[in-house]
């Protein structure tokens, strides 16, 4: 009891500094305080675990990932890019079953414990995916895609348990929602910042498969994570009613999922990323190529991506700061229209409008990099908290990773819906004749989920409460609690 009001009394201190800094002050200890107050109210490790997760996994790593992935389909396996295309779709297919990865991490326990295992698990097999790809020369491409892929199951796997956390505190700390957001949006971005300010460094000095081979260091942080985290053991847990308990959790995602509040907010979430066609491949193609593209080299091809990652920072910021209580559907509305704006930058630069007015390639590709990515954070942000929200309790990490699997399924569609078009409209490795046309009809189709906003609730998404009219019939898993991340060995025992 005494412990209880002792953290009462912190968190009650926390959110009285976190009002300190005022005026210039602000600019440095303002992020201190904010961090500060987070640790708190949510306990260190769930910063910690977001900053080593989002920040230098998902963020660095995924950086590095990108571009060493994208110069290796091009330069290693010499793919067309409507193929690369496909590729990354395919590669990203263990993101859409992320329900799997977060009923196993709610229900079925190793050795006791629900979260260890299955960071140091994940951990390792990134390490092991990473270091096979980057050893082995002239890797056949089935085998590269199903190394790759292995990879990206070990940072779904890690992703989903973080997702947990932020899904269950969001329902413990509403008011807390937005800046935990902010947390996963500011570490990944700050980590994607690096990653893309280095890799084009590193792709020049050891070639995409030494980068790959750098890729086993985040990996590796994530198995320490898992030593690291403080979780109450689980005795003699009951492994003959795992069945049950999967059921059990599938019913309740089901009665919840079919909610009018749940299924059309996740069906705009879905739409609106399918329809905004994916054809980064073409682009990068088109960037990299000597005779009708600017011949960016792999240097300025990672700078102009880290220029993209500081965009995604200032959108956070500002989301933050300005936007996180505004009108859902109108920020909604905006940031959709700017974001089929923002593709006419391609255009211009494709169709070299930019020249004449006197603008260097490069200047104009950073310019709508960075707004873009501005724009899609802008876009995304409102939606993350809105889904941390609609998570029934006792199956917040499963039901927030369905939610996410939602949005990746919509990605994967953008991704072969693009590939589709750069193949139909022949754009190849060296003929981009029609790409400006596929930029055109992306554009065009960016603008469309505007007219499904009426799937989107009104108001603050801040203030949106899930509706509990049919909780008594909907089935409560038990023992699926997540031991979160906010809670302390001494209170498990």
């Amino acid at each position: 009891m005494v412990e209880e009001e002792n953290m009462e009394e912190a968190c009650r201190k926390g959110v009285e500094e976190d009002d300190e800094p005022q005026g210039l002050c602000y600019l440095f200890w303002g992020p201190i305080h904010w961090f500060k107050m987070l640790a708190v109210e949510m306990h260190w490790s769930f910063v910690f675990g977001v900053v080593s997760i989002y920040g230098i996994n998902q963020g660095f790593g995924g950086a590095l990932s990108r571009i060493g992935t994208e110069y290796y389909m091009k330069d290693v396996q010499k793919v067309q890019p409507s193929e690369a295309q496909v590729y990354s779709g395919i590669t990203s297919i263990p993101w859409i079953i992320k329900p799997v990865w977060g009923l196993l991490t709610d229900v079925l326990p190793i050795m006791g414990y629900r979260r260890r295992p299955y960071f140091v698990l994940s951990g390792l097999l990134g390490v092991v995916s990473m270091l096979f790809i980057s050893l082995k020369s002239k890797m056949q491409l089935v085998l590269a895609i199903l190394t790759l892929t292995a990879g990206n199951v070990a940072v779904a796997v890690a992703d989903v348990t973080v997702d947990a956390c932020v899904a269950q505190n969001s329902v413990t700390h509403p008011s807390r929602a937005a800046d935990m957001q902010s947390l996963c949006a500011l570490s990944y971005s700050f980590g994607g910042l690096l990653g893309f300010s280095i890799s084009g460094v590193f792709i020049h000095l050891i070639g995409p498969e030494g980068v790959f081979g750098l890729l086993t260091l985040p990996a590796a942080l994530v198995s320490l994570v898992g030593m690291l985290l403080s979780e109450p053991r689980i005795p003699n847990f009951a492994y003959n009613e795992v069945n049950r308990k999967f059921l059990d959790a599938t019913k309740a995602m089901w009665t919840t999922l079919k909610g009018p509040d749940v299924w059309r907010p996740c069906l705009y979430m879905y739409l609106s990323l399918a329809v905004s066609l994916n054809i980064n491949e073409g682009l990068f193609y088109w960037y990299t190529d000597a005779k009708e593209g600017p011949s960016f080299s792999k240097e300025t091809v990672g700078y102009i991506f880290s220029m993209g990652a500081i965009g995604a920072l200032l959108g956070a910021i500002l989301y933050q700061n300005v936007l996180k209580n505004q009108p859902l559907r109108d920020m909604m509305f905006w940031t959709q229209l700017l974001f089929g704006v923002a593709g006419m930058l391609d255009l211009m630069l494709v169709q070299r409008m930019n020249l004449r007015f006197g603008i260097p390639d490069y200047l104009f590709v950073v310019i709508g990099e960075a707004v873009s990515q501005m724009i899609t954070r802008l876009k995304w942000m409102p939606l993350l908290v809105l889904s941390s929200k609609l998570c029934p309790s006792g199956i917040e990490g499963t039901f927030f990773a369905l939610l996410m699997s939602i949005d990746n399924f919509g990605g994967l569609s953008a991704s072969w819906g693009g590939g589709l078009m750069l193949h139909v409209l022949k754009v190849t490795r060296t003929k981009f004749d029609y790409l400006w046309l596929v930029i055109l009809i992306r554009n065009i189709l960016r603008v469309c989920p505007i007219c499904l906003l009426f799937l989107v609730p009104k108001g603050d998404p801040n203030a949106f409460i899930l509706s509990t009219e049919d909780e008594a019939e909907t089935p409560q898993p038990d023992n699926i609690e997540l031991a979160s991340l906010i809670r302390s060995v001494d209170s498990g025992r």
